[in-house]
């Protein structure tokens, strides 16, 4: 192995080119590297210690060696690129001998020689050289635009610097004499000025957001002006690290079963696995849930609906047998515990909603009820006990997000908008509502109707638009957090995924059985990467949101689900509501000894606990 000037200092240890390619070495003294000496003489490289000794003989390289390093594979642009990448990174860890080796025995260079007279000017903070240097790199950059914005950054560090030190007329002159002639970005230009009032360095740094003098900003100086040079010329800041977390980030992305906040360290992984969840109680298992954790028995009839509070802290759960129970969620080990049971529901409790705060709970009938009950829920009192015609059918209820307003309707035509006293602010004629939702900018709402679509209507300017055409019954939808897509349960067909925004049908869901029965699905997991749903075939569905087949069925219920609902603040729970009178929580499996999880069945619809 051939040293090509290794021991130079910082500018030779970031531009390395191979002297196997031009034959000669550019050192003309000798240095240590790994048990390696080199020197030269007249031009060939002398003297290898091959562990013996300082002084335990030396050979002179051949020609034929010289050549045979110059036929060499050559390398291809990729692996140039991993060679930089590697050298980059190695020369960020403070390993520049080993980073000098790899490049000379390469033959490529870390960045162009120019590059590096400009970094090591700019960590040295010699302005007026950095400048010089700009003028040798501007041959090698695409953007002629850029040396402009490139020696803007430049001046504004040194003026700021100056500033910093107290030379405040150095400062004015870099300000008027440097700055201002360059014509670019006055706006910045005037801010700046305003820093010669600062009384104190303290001061200048708060009122700049600056970090000072140093080392760190200028880093961050070079980062920025790194994003002006070519990649062939500078790389761009820690790009293997970069590239390295978008590996790891597409592999999550990807990963049907992961259900755990995003973590962007490359700390929190290992780099020399691929990313794999799996449903089973090891790996991020333990977020999914999959596994019947606890069966409630206290309703005495069909359960139709059950939904987790906004908080995540409880769940309220409404029955055929005319009543609603709340549900405490233990924050340690995610057991419900009743709390209060609601009474007086005559025609049994279809629908249930809770205020943005969670303060309230509004809950509905069925088909034939006329009536709506609003409920504090600390208190368990009945608030708001509404009915504005014995005709009408209240079926479906939807908060405003200002917690002060709610909407709802039915069947029959009736669409109202009220306060918590149930006193009617607006209604809408002649609009047979399904199902309701409040859209974020709190004046429009959704409503599906009986004409198999789902329209918005605003009650401040009494427009309405299309949103959404099925061909087929709409039995209810929910919306996205971020009101960009609603998942519909239709008739016959199954579970929908449209765009809102784009107003397209994005993916039909496989597997679930539904027909004219209301069944409620539910978004869920980390960035609402899940959907669930029940089903006539007394299972619940799960989906990862891009794919279109089911990725866990699970089983226990023994008649129809009729609703899910992911607990918003821990995305390792669930429930499920069912015509068999139970409400079943579904959480992670248990952490269990690898033979007997490897004995669970790797489809969660045999895990029927």
């Amino acid at each position: 192995m051939q040293s090509n000037g290794a021991g130079q200092g910082q500018d030779s240890e970031l531009s390395c080119l191979n002297s196997a390619q031009n034959g000669e070495s550019s050192s003309a003294g000798g240095t240590h590297f790994n048990g390696l000496l080199v020197s030269t003489n007249n031009g060939n490289s002398v003297g290898t210690n091959n562990g013996a000794g300082p002084g335990s003989g030396t050979s002179t390289a051949s020609g034929s060696e010289v050549g045979s390093m110059k036929k060499k594979k050559r390398l291809s642009q990729s692996e140039e690129d991993v060679i930089r990448l590697i050298g980059q990174h190695l020369h960020g860890l403070g390993l520049n001998q080993t980073v000098d080796l790899l490049m000379q025995e390469s033959g490529c260079r870390l960045e162009h020689t120019s590059a590096t007279k400009f970094r090591n000017n700019v960590m040295e903070g010699e302005w007026e050289k950095a400048e010089n240097d700009l003028n040798e790199l501007r041959a090698l950059m695409h953007s002629p635009n850029a040396i402009v914005r490139m020696k803007f950054l430049l001046l504004q560090q040194k003026y700021l610097e100056y500033l910093e030190d107290g030379k405040v007329l150095e400062a004015l002159q870099v300000l008027r004499g440097e700055l201002t002639p360059l014509k670019y970005n006055t706006d910045r230009i005037h801010v700046l000025s305003g820093y010669l009032m600062c009384s104190h360095a303290d001061d200048l740094r708060a009122k700049a957001e600056w970090e000072g003098k140093g080392a760190n900003s200028r880093c961050r100086l070079l980062d920025k002006l790194q994003t002006y040079l070519p990649p062939s010329v500078m790389l761009p800041p820690r790009r293997l690290q970069t590239l390295l977390r978008q590996a790891v980030e597409l592999q999550r992305d990807r990963c049907l079963y992961h259900n755990t906040k995003l973590d962007s360290s490359l700390d929190s992984v290992s780099l020399l696995l691929d990313h794999v969840c799996s449903r089973s109680a090891t790996h991020s298992g333990k977020q999914f849930p999959c596994y019947t954790q606890q069966i409630l028995t206290e309703h005495c009839n069909e359960v139709w609906f059950c939904k987790f509070s906004n908080n995540g802290t409880k769940l309220a759960t409404g029955s055929k047998d005319t009543t609603v129970i709340i549900w405490q969620v233990d924050p340690e080990s995610h057991q419900l515990k009743l709390l209060r049971t609601l009474e007086g529901h005559a025609y049994g409790v279809s629908y249930l909603a809770w205020s943005p705060d969670d303060a309230y709970l509004i809950a509905c009938g069925p088909d034939d009820c006329s009536e709506l009950w609003l409920w504090n829920v600390q208190t368990g009192e009945l608030r708001t006990k509404m009915s504005q015609s014995h005709e009408d059918s209240l079926t479906s209820v939807a908060w405003n997000p200002d917690g002060k307003r709610f909407v709802t309707g039915g069947q029959r035509g009736q669409f109202y908008q009220c306060d918590l006293d149930g006193n009617l602010l607006d209604s809408w004629e002649g609009v047979r509502v399904q199902c309701l939702w409040c859209v974020g900018d709190g004046r429009t709402v959704l409503a599906s109707d009986t004409h198999q679509r789902i329209r918005g209507y605003n009650f401040e300017d009494l427009t309405d638009r299309n949103i959404v055409q099925e061909d087929h019954p709409i039995m209810s939808f929910t919306v996205s957090k971020n009101g960009r897509l609603a998942l519909l349960n239709v008739a016959t067909q199954g579970v929908h995924l449209w765009d809102l925004q784009d107003r397209v049908l994005v993916r039909k869901y496989q597997g679930v059985t539904q027909g004219f029965y209301t069944i409620h699905s539910c978004f869920g997991g980390h960035n609402e990467d899940f959907i669930a749903s029940g089903s006539e075939d007394h299972k619940v569905y799960i989906w990862h949101r891009r794919s279109e087949l089911p990725i866990a069925e699970l089983t226990g219920h023994t008649r129809t689900v009729n609703c899910v609902s992911w607990n918003p603040a821990i995305p390792g729970l669930m429930a499920s509501a069912s015509d068999d009178g139970t409400v079943r929580v579904w959480g992670p499996a248990p952490f269990l000894d690898t033979q007997v999880v490897d004995g669970l069945n790797e489809n969660c619809s045999n895990m029927d606990s």
